[in-house]
């Protein structure tokens, strides 16, 4: 387990390691189409140390990678801007969130799919504005009303993912406690209920809830989500969220136990449709109760 950014500098150099013996040309040789001594190809390929994306630009030329969405996600995993020189949106909000947060979202935009379990709240990319704030006010002690407006706009703008071209496919696997625990009062947790209800119905979203029926199962050790990228299926990675950091898992075998993880967990919640249906009822329910 590591931090993200150690993460990615490791997951970026594997790519380009690979995309350089595809290229038929040794480390020496890449060296010296791009004017580099050897030893800066090599610290690139094993991760032990940052490379700048104008650097990345220069080997992806020198091996003919014109893949337009290969080279925005290496471009993405090695540092701030994207292939056309933009900043991503959030290295606008660099003073207020930590680097953990950045790197998350950075994955998560560059993603083609993601995978994930919760066990306590909605996930983010499916909070309304009211949730949201309640949320972060409750995860966040001291905040002054201006961070928190920060907070939640970051939270909000991050969604725009599942309204892409083309959009994030999420499969989520919903605790029954996500959908009971009152957050910001009946009426915030009314609104959100109907929220699930559109997202529910979204083809680019999957949504199934685990009920309390279900027993114990193996998602009682807490939330992952689990990150897929279509270009390079090596660069998949695991999120754990604990309170003051992210931790990420990119062995193949982590991969595999949290990927069976989530298959069994599927297996055991609801359907997509009766998740539909509960949901649903449980919003309407909410509606008339007094």
């Amino acid at each position: 387990m590591q931090h993200g950014p150690a993460v990615r500098r490791r997951k970026l150099g594997a790519e380009l390691r690979a995309l350089r013996s595809r290229a038929g040309l040794t480390s020496g040789e890449a060296a010296r189409l791009v004017g580099w001594h050897q030893s800066k190809v090599s610290r690139i390929e094993t991760g032990t140390s940052s490379t700048k994306p104008a650097d990345v630009r220069l080997l992806l030329d020198a091996y003919g990678v014109d893949d337009a969405q290969l080279r925005e996600l290496m471009l993405a995993l090695a540092g701030s801007v994207e292939g056309d020189g933009r900043e991503h949106w959030w290295h606008a909000y660099r003073g207020v969130l930590p680097p953990t947060y950045r790197d998350f979202i950075s994955l998560e935009s560059q993603a083609s799919a993601m995978r994930t379990l919760e066990t306590t709240v909605v996930p983010g990319l499916l909070q309304t504005p009211a949730y949201a704030r309640a949320v972060t006010r409750a995860a966040v002690e001291g905040l002054d009303e201006d961070r928190l407006d920060t907070l939640v706009e970051v939270r909000l703008a991050r969604q725009d993912v599942l309204r892409a071209r083309p959009p994030l496919r999420m499969d989520a696997v919903l605790d029954e406690a996500v959908l009971r625990r009152e957050v910001g009062g009946p009426e915030v947790m009314a609104q959100q209920l109907e929220r699930l209800v559109e997202a529910a119905r979204l083809p680019q979203v999957r949504l199934q809830v685990l009920p309390f029926s279900a027993g114990a199962h193996i998602g009682v050790t807490g939330p992952f989500v689990i990150f897929s990228f279509s270009s390079a299926s090596d660069l998949d990675v695991v999120v754990l969220d604990h309170l003051t950091s992210s931790l990420y898992l990119e062995r193949k075998e982590d991969l595999q136990a949290y990927t069976e993880a989530f298959n069994a967990l599927r297996a055991h919640a609801l359907s997509p449709g009766d998740s539909l249906d509960y949901l649903a009822a449980l919003g309407d329910a909410r509606k008339e109760a007094p």
